[in-house]
This record gives structure tokens, sequence and C-alpha cells, in this order.
């Protein structure tokens, strides 16, 4: 049973509210402005070594020289983004990064790099510097399948899960995809921890559960000699959803992403300011695109002024000011972790994709605890009390859309199961 309707928990807003605000207003113009030149670029690292463990889960990335799979490994399902029933040697190219670009496309990169260094930055970030760090074309590897699986692929989430998240110990998921799991004990209500630590861990199960919607909407489904067919896979969808399936947490899992589009509206609603200044531009060098990725940006911008339930995060980190100041230090440091262990995804694809959408939930955090320094925003020149990098918007844009499109597949799935009954 596929029921998902209803109040989220710890806001004021319905499931069906933000479907209509999405699919109609948000979705269409947030998938457009993505494909804008300023927005189609992403500067990453993909080089860095894991700082956690041994680098060893490399099956999915092109001439990675692995084993094939064990066949036992196909018979356990994951619940995990990369967890799919496709062996290694199957994947070899699937997870590669398409990291084609143009003699043109270069010497515009220079100079927005020259551009971008004569801005008033106080963020800077460490991939932006590294020699290793390089511009990827994100309409050229879109995410999706990459059959990425097995031990290594379930380290890095169960790692995110048990060691840097506020896990609610109430909540049912296998924690070893090698053997076979009874769930977990409730040891420690839902609802017994504090806001701010289950706003957290509703991000990460927000985020992991958005991952999953778009492997099982881009699922390769056949593999010819001439051309890959991708679509929609109902089964596993199912899987990773169905209430029975998942003992019921399947929907607490998609209302979770519905939390997380929230928050990072939120953070979108309250940055607004910072893009409508006449100073700031959407440079890639062509001016007629930059006037109009900043006007379509705009208009997303007055999109979502009209939305009337957008969550509150007064809320969070208001109670005693020693207390508040520590467990925010601690969310933060929490979050920085998660983000570093997205260097340990051994898929190119997949490390691709984690890195940008969890630098842009952190850019959306980051936004939301800076609402002082957005206000006190001069006019007419760059702020020194608050700044985004180049990176930093690309990540925060691209990692929303992810979110609205995770919310429109989720209406195509209803169809397709309606129509499978």
């Amino acid at each position: 049973m596929f029921q998902l309707t209803g109040v989220l928990d710890d806001c004021f807003c319905d499931v069906e509210s933000i479907d209509i605000f999405n699919n109609f207003k948000i979705y269409p113009r947030i998938k457009k402005l993505t494909e804008r030149d300023y927005f189609r670029y992403y500067k990453v690292n993909l080089k860095r070594p894991c700082p956690f463990w041994a680098d060893d889960g490399h099956c999915a990335i092109k001439d990675c020289h692995v084993e094939p799979c064990p066949e036992w490994l196909n018979h356990y399902v994951i619940i995990t983004p990369p967890s799919l029933s496709l062996c290694c040697e199957q994947a070899n190219e699937l997870g590669a990064i398409n990291s084609t670009l143009s003699n043109q496309s270069k010497e515009a990169f220079a100079d927005w790099a020259r551009h971008d260094d004569a801005q008033d930055h106080f963020c800077e970030l460490d991939d932006e510097t590294s020699p290793d760090a390089e511009y990827v074309d994100l309409l050229l590897n879109p995410e999706r399948f990459t059959g990425y699986k097995g031990p290594s692929a379930w380290r890095v989430w169960n790692s995110i899960y048990e060691e840097n998240c506020f896990k609610p110990r109430s909540v049912y998921r296998p924690l070893n995809p090698l053997v076979p799991s009874r769930g977990m004990l409730c040891l420690i209500p839902f609802l017994s921890l504090c806001l701010e630590k289950r706003v957290f861990y509703r991000l990460i199960s927000g985020l992991h559960s958005s991952i999953n919607i778009h492997l099982c909407a881009d699922y390769l489904l056949d593999e010819g000699w001439s051309r890959s067919v991708w679509g929609p896979n109902i089964q596993e969808f199912r899987r990773r959803f169905d209430t029975a399936e998942t003992k019921g947490e399947g929907i607490r899992r998609l209302k979770n992403l519905y939390f997380l589009y929230l928050i990072e509206l939120r953070a979108l609603y309250k940055v607004a300011p910072y893009f409508e200044r006449a100073f700031i531009n959407l440079y890639t060098g062509n001016a007629q695109e930059d006037g109009d990725t900043k006007n379509l940006l705009l208009q997303i911008f007055n999109e979502l002024r009209a939305f009337p339930m957008h969550f509150d995060e007064k809320s969070m980190f208001a109670g005693h000011k020693l207390e508040a100041k520590t467990l925010k230090e601690e969310f933060r440091l929490h979050f920085k972790n998660i983000s570093r262990i997205m260097d340990c995804v051994g898929c190119s694809k997949c490390r691709l994709w984690g890195k940008l959408q969890t630098q842009g939930l952190g850019t959306a955090l980051k936004i939301l605890f800076s609402e002082k320094e957005i206000k006190n925003l001069p006019e007419h020149s760059p702020s020194k009390g608050f700044q985004l990098t180049r990176q930093e918007i690309v990540a925060l844009l691209n990692g929303f859309c992810r979110l609205s499109t995770s919310i429109h597949q989720l209406h195509n799935f209803r169809l397709l199961l309606k129509d499978s009954r």
C-alpha cells in the first residue's frame, strides 16, 4: 500500500499542498534554471581520498578492474541508494563521469574564476582551490542507477546513520546487508529526541529518500547492443517505500523528503535578498545569458513568497543560550562529518551527486543560521558578514532541484502504481 497524505510532523504543512505548489509552480522553473550555463557546471574534487577507511569500493567506475560481484549479493535488498541488482562487471561504465568539455568552455571557466576571485568571499572551500578540482557538466552526468552496491555502499550510509546522526532507535533499517535483519528494538522513541535532533535525522533521512527515488525513477531497464533503456522501476520503488516491505517505515521516509524540501525552500526564501541586489550577477561572461538566468531565479523567489506554510526555523536553538550554542555546534560538526563521508563513495557519479546534494543542504543550513547577517546586507556593495561562493550557489539550487524532481517523480510513481493494480 502507498498512502502518502496528511500533515507533516514538526511543521504546519501537508503533503497535498506541497505537491500542488511544487509540481505546478516550482518544478518547471527550477528544472529550467539548472539547465542554464551558470548552474549546469559544478566544480568538484572527486579524487579526495576517503578519510575514514581504505577506499575499496570502486566497482562501478570505468576500468575499475574489480572481480564480478558474488551472486548472493544480488539477493539482498539494502535500504541505501546504491543497492541495486546489477553485477559489478555489468556496471563498469555506468558510474563513469563524462568529463567532456569544449576548449571554449575551459576558457570560460578561467574567466569565471578571475571574476569570482575579485569578489569579497569569506567562505573558501578546499575543493575549489585544489588542483584536483574540476568542472563537471551536470547535464552530461545525470543522477541515475549505476550498479554501485555491496558492502562498500552499505558502509557509507551505515556510517552516516549509526555514527554521525542523531538516530532514533525506533526506526527500522537493515544495518548489515550481509546478514538477514530483524530490524531494531524500540529503545529510544523518536519523539523523545529534542526538536533539533529530530530535524537533523529527518534531513538526512529525507536526502536518503530523495536519492533513492532518483535511482528508482531512472533505472537501467534494458542494456542492448545499440543503446541502454532507462526508466521507472516500480518493483524497486516498492522495495524501498512500500509499507509492508519496509515494516511501516516507507511513508515516514517519504514524509522526511517533504520535510527536507520545506527546509531548503525556507532557505531559498530567506536568501532571496542576497540575490535581489542589483550588483549581484550570475556571471558566465555572456551578459544576455546572465541577465536571463538571474530573471529566472528572481521568478522562483517570487513564487516562494506566495507559499503560505513555510517552516519556522526560529523554533530551533531557542532554549538556554549556552545549551543552544552547544547544540548548534554539535549540529554543525555532525553535518560536516557527513559531508566528508561522501568522499568514501566508490562510484564517481554517486560521489558527484552525493557531494553536490550534501553541500546544497549544508548551504541551506548556513543560510538559516545567518538570518541576522542577511538582514544587514548592504544594498550596493558586497558584505563581509555573509557570502556565498559560486560552488555553494550551484549546489544550493541543484540540490533543491533534486528534491523538487523527487516530489514530481513521486506523482508519476503514484500513477504507475495505480495502473499496475
